[in-house]
């Protein structure tokens, strides 16, 4: 576990896939999941030893590595007592088995990576522009359809899941670094990945915290970089 600001912790397993608890008035908010149902312990740990307790779980997106310990956290927390949150383009990937068909007017390409679902049905769906306590919602499709960032408006952190990738140093998920190549591999369109980091242009952005690699500083001009880098 690293604190990554006075509001938000990183939790880290096998050294490279992420997830955050982030604090609100009434407990925690845990963005993603990890990928293994035995983060689920971890994870409750965590909370606990921070001193709260999580009351909502945000999905960024339906793959594995993302998704892993819902159903334990569901079943240990209570269906009643934890909101599950994602959106309603993500819903039919989030079943069991995933519909992986795409939709009229969506770009080319298909769904990849891993997309085991989840037996939890979200209990809220979420729009572009809406909040989650101090989370603000943001579309950021292009790994995968439905992909969702998630800015803190206190102190602009971005929890960017997939739609960027911090590993060796920040680049948008359709040129991740050949060290770690699955991000690019997985990502389902990289034009539209390229549009959505455009669109993240807009926000005021501080530091970058995804699901792989460390939190990332550097704001707007960092991820300028990461843009031209895909252009070049």
């Amino acid at each position: 576990m690293t604190q990554v600001t006075q509001n938000s912790y990183q939790l880290n397993r096998l050294g490279f896939v992420n997830c955050y608890l982030v604090r609100e008035n009434d407990g925690f908010t845990l963005i993603d999941t990890g990928i293994f149902s035995s983060s689920a312990a971890g994870i409750l740990d965590a909370a606990r030893e921070l001193g709260g307790t999580i009351r909502r779980i945000l999905l960024t997106h339906a793959h594995t590595d993302h998704v892993g310990s819902v159903d334990a956290l569901v079943n240990k927390l209570g269906a009643d007592q934890v909101e599950l949150i994602s959106n309603e383009r993500s819903l039919p990937i989030l079943r069991t088995p995933p519909d992986l068909s795409m939709r009229p007017g969506e770009a080319p390409g298909k769904i990849k990576g891993g997309t085991p679902g989840i037996k939890s049905k979200p209990t809220r769906l979420l729009v572009e522009g809406e909040t989650v306590g101090s989370l603000r919602c943001i579309d950021t499709p292009g790994h995968i359809p439905g992909h969702m960032s998630f800015l803190d408006e206190r102190d602009g952190t971005l929890f960017a899941g997939d739609a960027l990738v911090a590993v060796g140093e920040l680049n948008v998920s359709n040129h991740a670094p050949w060290f770690f190549p699955f991000p690019k591999f997985v990502t389902w369109n990289a034009e539209v990945a390229v549009s959505s980091a455009e669109n993240l242009l807009a926000y005021p952005i501080e530091r970058f915290a995804c699901g792989h690699g460390p939190v990332r500083q550097g704001g707007i001009p960092a991820l300028r970089q990461a843009i031209a880098k895909v252009k070049a």
